[in-house]
C-alpha cells in the first residue's frame, strides 16, 4: 500500500490550506514576515509534493517594511471555484497586547502559477478568514473576530459575510455564527457543505501543545451550529509520546477518487519541548461516521506518521538539487528575503555572474531593510556551506552565513573587520534578545574565497570554516545551543522556524557588498566532517 509520511511539508510551514482543482492538489501556508508572501506546494498524489511560485510578489499586494516578528501573512486561505483560484490572507500589523491590527484581503489568479490580481480589502475584524463557495453561487467569508476589550473572551467567535464577486466587498450583516466549545482560542474557520449540512471546522486551544480541530454542523449556513459530541477529532494533547504535536489548525479536501483527507498543523519538539523546525504542515485520512460526523479514519483522534495514500497513482517530482551556483536569471523558490523583495538596489545575480551579490543594508535587529536571503531549516540533521568574498574595512561591516528565527534570536558566522585583528571571523548570538560574542574574533589574512559552513544536529549546532589555500575545515567555537531558534520563547508566543542564511550588514550606510560563490543544504544522518 501506498503511504503518506508525516509531516509532508517540513520545516516552517503552517497554518495549511488545502484545495483540489480537478486532479491537481494545492496546500497554501503562511510566511509571516518572509517574502514572497504565502507558499504553495502542488501535488498529483498527496504523497509527493514541490513548492510553485508564491502568489504575493509585489509590494502592492503586500507591503511587509516594518512589520513585527511573527507579524505579516498569517494563515492563508486558498480555495478553487469555477476556474478561478481565490487565496484570502491576512497581513498583521500588531499582535503584542489587548490589540490586534489584522487585514484582511483577497487575489484571485485563472492559473496556479499566477499572475495574481492586485488584492482586495476585505476587513480587519480578526484573523484566519477564509471564503466559502456555496452551491448556489454565492461566496461568504468567515473569520474569527477578536474583542479587545476587558473581562471579554479576546477570541469572541467566527464571523460569517457575503462576499459580492460584482462588487468585489464584503455585504450584507455581519453574523456571529459560532461561539467556539469550552476548548476556547476559538480560530481557523473553515466552511464544507456535505449531504445537507454545512460543516464548521475550527482550531481551539491555541496554537501550541493542546492545539486540536474541532467541528459544528448546522443545516442552514447561518446557524444554529450544533457541536460535535466527539471533539475534538484531532488533537495531540495528552499524549507526550507521539512524535507529531501541536496537531491543529486544520482544512479538508476530497480527492478525485472519493477520499477526504484533512491537510493540519503540527510541530515535532527536540528535547520534549522545542520546536526549531517551526510548524509543519501533515495530512490525515478522514471519513464519514453513520451519523454525518467527520472521523479521522485510524478510528482515533491522534495524528499518526504513516497514513494510507488515496487511490491515486504515484506522481513523484524531481528532487531539488542540493547546490545553487547562482547561476539563474533569479533566486530559486526556495529562497525567502525578509520583509523586502529582492531588489537590484541590494541584491544582484548579474554584476558578477555566478555569484549572489548583496548589499549590506540594516542590523540583524531591524524589521525594516535587512539584506538577508535565507531558506528553511527542514531536517534535524544537516548541514549547509557557502563561499564568501568579502573585503570589510570597519567594525560595522559584516557578512556571512545565519541560523535566524527573528530579530531576537539568531546565532552567526559573521567575518567582519577589527581596528587591530584587521579582517577577521566570530560568531555573534542574540539569544531572547540578549547580544553576545561568543567567539574571539579569528585574524584572517585574506577572506577572498573564504568557505563557511554550519553543522545542525537536533538541538545544537556548530560553525566550520575554511581558507582558500587549505581544503581543511577548522571548527569555530564548537557546538552552541539552538533551543532558542524555536517557537517556545520565555516572552511571548510565536510562530515562524529557523532558517539558514547568507546575509550582509553595513550599519554605516556604505552598502558594502559581498559575493556569495554557492550555497549547498544537505540532510544528513550523522554530523561528522
Amino acid at each position: 500500500m501506498n503511504m503518506i509520511t508525516n509531516p509532508i511539508l517540513r520545516g516552517f510551514h503552517p497554518d495549511p490550506s488545502i484545495c483540489r482543482a480537478g486532479e491537481d492538489y494545492y496546500i497554501a501556508t503562511s510566511t509571516f514576515e518572509w517574502f514572497p508572501g504565502v507558499r504553495i506546494h502542488h501535488s498529483r498524489d498527496l504523497v509527493h509534493w514541490k513548492p510553485i511560485q508564491s502568489p504575493l510578489t509585489r509590494t502592492s499586494q503586500l507591503h511587509m517594511e516594518g512589520n513585527i516578528d511573527s507579524g505579516g501573512v498569517w494563515a492563508p486561505c486558498l480555495s478553487y471555484d469555477n476556474g478561478v483560484f481565490y487565496l484570502i490572507y491576512t497581513d498583521v500589523k500588531s499582535r503584542v497586547g489587548a490589540f490586534k491590527d489584522t487585514h484582511n484581503y483577497l487575489v484571485t489568479a485563472t492559473d496556479i502559477e499566477g499572475p495574481w490580481s492586485e488584492p482586495v480589502y476585505l476587513n480587519s475584524s480578526g484573523f484566519d478568514p477564509s471564503l466559502f463557495h456555496d452551491e448556489d453561487g454565492r461566496k461568504w467569508l468567515v473569520n474569527m473576530i477578536w474583542d479587545h476589550r476587558k473581562g471579554k473572551n479576546r477570541f469572541s467567535g467566527i464571523v460569517l459575510q457575503e462576499f459580492s464577486v460584482q462588487e468585489q466587498k464584503l455585504t450584507g450583516p455581519a453574523v456571529n455564527i459560532f461561539k467556539g466549545t469550552e476548548l476556547g482560542l476559538t480560530e481557523a474557520p473553515h466552511l464544507y457543505k456535505y449531504k445537507g449540512y454545512y460543516y464548521l471546522l475550527t482550531a481551539e486551544g491555541g496554537t501550541g501543545y493542546e492545539h486540536a480541530v474541532t467541528v459544528a454542523r448546522s443545516r442552514t449556513l447561518q446557524g444554529p451550529y450544533e457541536v460535535d459530541p466527539a471533539n475534538p477529532i484531532l488533537t495531540s494533547y495528552g499524549r507526550p509520546d507521539l512524535k507529531l504535536q501541536k496537531a491543529g489548525h486544520g482544512s479538508l479536501v476530497e480527492t478525485h477518487s472519493g477520499e477526504w483527507y484533512m491537510a493540519h498543523l503540527v510541530g515535532r519538539p527536540v528535547n520534549g519541548q522545542f520546536c526549531t523546525l517551526g510548524r509543519e504542515t501533515a495530512l490525515q485520512q478522514c471519513t464519514w461516521s453513520e451519523d454525518g460526523w467527520l472521523r479521522l479514519a485510524n478510528g482515533d483522534r491522534y495524528p499518526e506518521v504513516q497514513v494510507p495514500a488515496p487511490k491515486i497513482k504515484p506522481h513523484p517530482f524531481e528532487p531539488a538539487p542540493e547546490m545553487d551556483h547562482f547561476d539563474q536569471p533569479m533566486l530559486r523558490s526556495d529562497w525567502n528575503t525578509l520583509r523586502i523583495p529582492p531588489d537590484p538596489t541590494w541584491l544582484s545575480l548579474a554584476e558578477h555572474p555566478g555569484y549572489l551579490r548583496l548589499r549590506g543594508m540594516e542590523s540583524m535587529s531591524s524589521t525594516h531593510r535587512q539584506s538577508m536571503v535565507a531558506r528553511r531549516l527542514q531536517a534535524f540533521a544537516c548541514e549547509a556551506e557557502t563561499c564568501l568574498e568579502f573585503a570589510p574595512d570597519h567594525p560595522q561591516q559584516m557578512a556571512g552565513l545565519i541560523l535566524y528565527y527573528d530579530t531576537k534570536d539568531y546565532l552567526y558566522l559573521r567575518v567582519t573587520y577589527h581596528e587591530e585583528k584587521g579582517q577577521c571571523l566570530g560568531i555573534i548570538q542574540s539569544r531572547y534578545g540578549v547580544y553576545d560574542e561568543l567567539l574571539e574574533d579569528i585574524p584572517l589574512k585574506s577572506v577572498n574565497g573564504i568557505r563557511l559552513k554550519v553543522v545542525v544536529d537536533h538541538d545544537r549546532a556548530c560553525f566550520y570554516y575554511a581558507l582558500q589555500d587549505n581544503p581543511s575545515w577548522y571548527p569555530a567555537g564548537g557546538w552552541f545551543d539552538i533551543t532558542h531558534l524555536s517557537d517556545e520563547s520565555p516572552e511571548y508566543i510565536r510562530f515562524t522556524g529557523t532558517y539558514i542564511g547568507l546575509c550582509v550588514q553595513d550599519l554605516g550606510g556604505t552598502r558594502k557588498h559581498a559575493d556569495f560563490d554557492y550555497f549547498v543544504y544537505k540532510e544528513t544522518n550523522s554530523t561528522t566532517i
